[in-house]
């Protein structure tokens, strides 16, 4: 095997692994993406210099390839892969759905597999990236793996069990968050605030809670506690979202969430 390292699709989650791959040092020609729109292939190797290839070379030349197609192209995919791969290379698989033993299954070789669920802040290096990984994949390589996602954002290693419900917390929580930002900005502007300003405020408000829960290291209910005066305007408003289920709306959420992603997984 060459020293190439692969990606097999680079639309957005594709896209922003190459970019972790190209900001922990690795020279563009040392990496060789696939897809299967042309257009699209050359104008990531225009913007970064990377090498263009096809699915087949990359199975037959390259020791570690990261895989980002959508659920209904894997099967495709795995009929072409699966021929060309010897023992001793190792898949990365970002397609939601699919199970590690289901990749597996394909491969006649002990083919290493590394599931990830990262999230859309990878795209500008602050996600969760959460991996399992299958029966045959070797120390050195994982933490090879592990170090390139590292520059996405937080990269935690995971039992498989555990990936339909970090897709409910991390997976669609950036679109739960979101709406909050969306939601504290109208109420900004219904309270008089200039929708740009109401909007500035409320994106600000949200980063500076989130890195104080991050830098302190308090659990959130202490300083939702330390905001909180006696019969104060903080106090008035946690009575108006609790009083709405504010809580068990979130908690509900996350649930959904996590059902749905093993359904589809089922049904793939």
């Amino acid at each position: 095997m060459s020293e190439l390292v692969g990606i097999i699709g680079v639309g957005a989650m594709g896209g922003a692994l190459l970019k972790g791959l190209l900001t922990s040092g690795l020279a563009p020609k040392k990496i060789m993406v696939a897809d299967a729109a042309p257009g699209k292939l050359q104008q990531v190797a225009d913007k970064y210099g990377v090498i263009t290839g096809d699915v087949l070379e990359i199975a037959r030349t390259v020791k570690i390839m990261f895989i980002a197609v959508k659920p209904q192209d894997i099967k495709n995919l795995l009929v072409q892969l699966a021929p060309l791969l010897q023992p001793g290379q190792l898949i990365v698989s970002v397609v939601a759905g699919v199970t590690i033993s289901e990749l597996e299954h394909n491969f006649t070789h002990e083919i290493g597999v590394v599931r990830a669920m990262p999230n859309t802040p990878c795209l500008i290096g602050e996600g969760a990236v959460a991996i399992s990984v299958g029966s045959y994949v070797h120390k050195a390589d994982l933490a090879l793996v592990e170090s390139w996602l590292q520059n996405l954002g937080a990269v935690h290693i995971v039992p498989e069990h555990y990936l339909d419900a970090v897709t409910g917390v991390s997976g669609s929580g950036p679109a739960y968050v979101y709406l909050l930002i969306e939601s504290l900005a109208d109420g900004g502007v219904l309270s008089g605030l200039p929708r740009a300003l109401a909007q500035e405020l409320a994106v600000q408000t949200v980063l500076g809670s989130a890195l104080m829960v991050k830098e302190t290291g308090l659990h959130p209910a202490i300083l939702r506690e330390q905001v909180t005066s006696p019969a104060g305007t903080t106090a008035t408003a946690i009575f108006a979202l609790e009083n709405g289920n504010f809580r068990g709306l979130i908690q509900g959420a996350v649930k959904e969430a996590a059902k749905r992603s093993k359904e589809l997984g089922k049904s793939e």
